[in-house]
């Protein structure tokens, strides 16, 4: 396996693409950890890392919507996320040019 940070960092800043084109930013990640996951040190960990940020946030995302109709709670929550959404792939993208683990809140772990 040979070490790639730029490829980490990319993959982390794609998930940026969402602000452009909806659903880039899921598609792209998946793509380049299924493509380099053999290929890339620390790959396999940063892809599943970012997948389950990414399906994480489209639940919370699901669970927000029913609560705009209580007080507004939702739309609180879609801003809360919507910053997540452009904070931390920046942070992480920083990290994995730095060699460190990614490191993404509210995360659930559904690839191991």
């Amino acid at each position: 396996m040979k070490e790639d940070k730029q490829l980490l960092v990319i993959t982390h800043l794609s998930q940026l693409l969402d602000f452009v084109s909806g659903i880039g930013g899921f598609i792209v990640p998946l793509v380049l950890w299924l493509t380099k996951k053999d290929e890339i040190l620390d790959m396999d960990f940063h892809g599943k890392a970012i997948l389950n940020f990414r399906i994480s946030m489209f639940i919370y995302i699901l669970i927000c919507i029913p609560l705009i109709l209580l007080l507004g709670l939702g739309i609180l929550g879609l801003i809360i996320i919507g910053v997540f959404y452009l904070i931390f792939p920046i942070i992480n993208a920083i990290r994995a040019s730095n060699n460190q683990l990614p490191s993404y809140p509210l995360s659930i772990q559904f690839i191991k």
